[in-house]
Parts: C-alpha cells; structure tokens; sequence
C-alpha cells in the first residue's frame, strides 16, 4: 500500500470548494445544480482511484472497492448548508478518496442530504441501511421553497433508478473523519478528537394556544397571551434544565412562529420547534420529563393553554471501541499528547451506519469553532494531520 498523500489530498478540498463557491465558503443545497456537479466530480475522482463509481436513486456517489477484502466503508455528504462552510461533510468524502487512492481497501460513499434540506432527515445514509421508505419519499418536501423530494429527483435524472443497499457482511466497520463543529478541541490545545458517541437530537412541537385579540382594547388582566407565555416557558426550561442535563447537553429553540404576528394583535397561538442532544439516554429522559414537568406547571399557572408533542427521539451511537482504539493508538503515535477522546455534539451519518455495523470518528480542530457559516475553517496543517492519523489507525484497525 502507499503512503498518504496529504498533498494530493489538499489539493481534492480546496478544487472541490470551487463548486457553488460563497465567499470563502460553499453554497450547494441537496440536488442543486452545485451540488450535482459536485457529485459527477466526486464520481471521476472515485474512478480515478480505481474504484466503481455510481450514484443511486436517493443521490449516494459510491465507489466500491474491486479488490479482496477485508473491507471498510468509509465517507459522509458534499452537499452544504445554505452559505455554508467547505468542509462540512467534504472533508470526510475526500478523506475517503485519500485513503482509496493510498490503496486501502476502502469502499467510499458520499450520502445525501445529510444536512436536511428535504424533510425526514439524513435521506442517504437512511436509504442505504433500508430505513427509507418510498411513502417517506412521496412525503418529503424541500425545507427550502416546498417543492416535492420526487419533482427534484426527477429533476436531475435520479427518479427510478435503484436505491443502494448495504451488504454490512462485506465490511469490518465505518470511519468518518469531520471538523469539530465546536472549540473543546482548539481551545485545549488539540488537533485530533476520537469520538466516543453521537448525540442523540430529541425534537419537540411545543404549541401555546392563547387568545387572539386586540392590542390597545384589550386589558393586561384580561390578555391570553401565547407569546408571553412561550417566553416565560421557555425561560423556565433553560433554569431549569442545567439541573438535569449532562456535562455536554445542548438545548435548542429553534423556531417561533407567533400567530398572526401582527404588532397590534395579541398572538393567539405560538409554535415553536425545540431539540435537546446527548449520548446519555437516562439523561435525555431526565431532560424529556422535565420538559413535560415544566408544560405541566404552565398550563396551572397560565390562562394559555400548553402542549407538547414528540417530533422524533433518535438514539445515540456509541463509536466501536476496537476502531476507537485503533485511531487512539494512531493519533498517540502521530501526534503524542495532542488528541482528545470526545463525544461529538452534532449529529452525522456514520450514527445511521452505526445500525449495521461497527463505526467510529475522527475530528480535527474548527477554527473558532463556526461550522454552518461560511466562515468555517480548519488549517491545513491541522487538516494534513487528521488524514495521516485517520489513515493509520484504518491501517492498524484492518491489520487487528
């Protein structure tokens, strides 16, 4: 087998943040005419290494290996966030290509949709373990102007062709390489992170249903406010959830839409969207039924009415301790000292592969720790490390 080849693998993030370029970042929503042609570059790239390139009826680039085995699979996703950063995902598309050019026995995949612009979430890596069905296809829409998932794969040529499958008996694990998204890294010091588990994101609909009314007529003491009772619900939640939550819990509102949302009328209704994340099931439970405790106390306390419903509760995945070992004992031997066991905080595709077969990740520093902004960044240094360490412990996790 050959070396890695840092350069050659440089030179595949910075061409291929040319396509749909934003400033110093990238802009190729799923199945954009950005991010198809980054896809039919990725395929030339995968051919290129020897490898048999396709794409399937969901948008996953393949490359399959055509040696012996024993194999691994190794990737994540090239479309972005909307003007967003480069390395998002491309980083561990093209840390794949490195190691397939190096010789190893490496299938690649670049999923799609891992970022969610269409609805239901992480549409490649579901597909290909059979957790994607064609009723949820149908369904889907483009979180970004509602069109239909079955318009845009039509669109670009992808409706009716086969959606890939994994055969997990052909591989020994999965390994996807990713910039942090976070600062734990950098501000340590550190320039590799081996990663324990991927958070589990637990959703929720949390709708206050008040009165609709008249801003100026309507008393103080007479007011059902569903606006003011969403914040001091809300309020309630961030007091109170650092009691439950676990060292590394995040907690996210993310969207309030108040009804009609007019400055001179008293909101009627709110909806709002809100997630909570960690690796610890008991502690998303304990953050769960405090959620529900504090909906509880509102509707005693308040003259809106409260409720919250379940969007969907993922599972952590926890990283295969054999793999982690192998990218451990890498990173002692490439970088002594500098490297970090930690959980990941975001969620990403290797947690889908985690279903079926054994997987791990590797982080390398973000810088500043901005990630889904265009600004995101890690040094090249940082980045050249990250592909002789992923390499190595692939290297020692085969040969185990």
């Amino acid at each position: 087998m050959a070396a890695i080849d840092s350069e050659a693998f440089l030179k595949d993030l910075h061409e291929l943040r040319e396509i749909g370029r934003f400033k110093t970042g990238v802009h190729r929503p799923t199945f954009s005419p950005q991010d198809m042609q980054s896809r039919r570059w990725l395929m030339d790239r995968l051919t290129a290494c020897g490898l048999e390139a396709s794409i399937d009826g969901i948008g996953n680039v393949f490359g399959r290996h055509p040696g012996p085995g024993p194999h691994v699979l190794c990737g994540s996703h090239i479309e972005s966030q909307n003007e967003a950063g480069w390395l998002d995902g491309a980083l561990g598309v093209m840390a794949a290509v490195a190691l397939a050019r190096a010789g190893l026995p490496v299938d690649v995949c670049a999923f799609a949709d891992e970022e969610g612009h269409f609805e239901g979430g992480f549409l490649g890596s579901r597909s290909i373990i059979g957790d994607l069905t064609e009723a949820e296809i149908d369904r889907s829409r483009s979180r970004n102007d509602g069109s239909l998932l079955r318009d845009a794969l039509k669109a670009v040529g992808l409706d009716g062709k086969p959606r890939l499958r994994l055969d997990p008996a052909r591989y020994k694990g999965f390994f996807e390489m990713h910039i942090e998204q976070g600062t734990q890294l950098e501000n340590a010091g550190l320039r590799i992170g081996v990663v324990s588990g991927i958070v589990a994101i637990w959703q929720f609909r949390i709708t206050v249903t008040g009165q609709q009314d008249h801003a100026g007529g309507t008393t103080m003491a007479e007011r059902k406010d569903a606006g003011l009772t969403t914040v001091r619900l809300l309020a309630a939640i961030d007091a109170e959830f650092p009691r439950v939550c676990g060292e590394r819990s995040t907690w996210t509102t993310g969207r309030i839409v108040l009804e009609p949302g007019a400055p001179s009328i008293i909101p009627g209704k709110a909806d709002v969207l809100f997630q909570f994340r960690d690796v610890s099931v008991p502690v998303l439970e304990r953050m769960e039924e405090t959620l529900y405790r504090l909906a509880r106390e509102t509707n005693r306390r308040e003259r809106c009415v409260v409720s919250v419903e379940p969007i969907s509760k993922a599972i952590p995945a926890l990283c295969d301790p054999r793999m982690m070992e192998a990218l451990s004992s890498a990173a002692e031997t490439l970088a002594p000292g500098a490297w970090q066991v930690m959980p990941s905080g975001a969620g990403h595709d290797a947690q889908n592969i985690a279903r079926v077969m054994p997987a791990a990740m590797l982080f390398v520093p973000s810088i500043g720790g901005i990630s889904h902004h265009w600004a995101e960044d890690t040094k090249d240094e940082d980045l050249a490390l990250g592909i002789q360490v992923l390499g190595e412990g692939v290297r020692r996790f085969l040969a185990g």
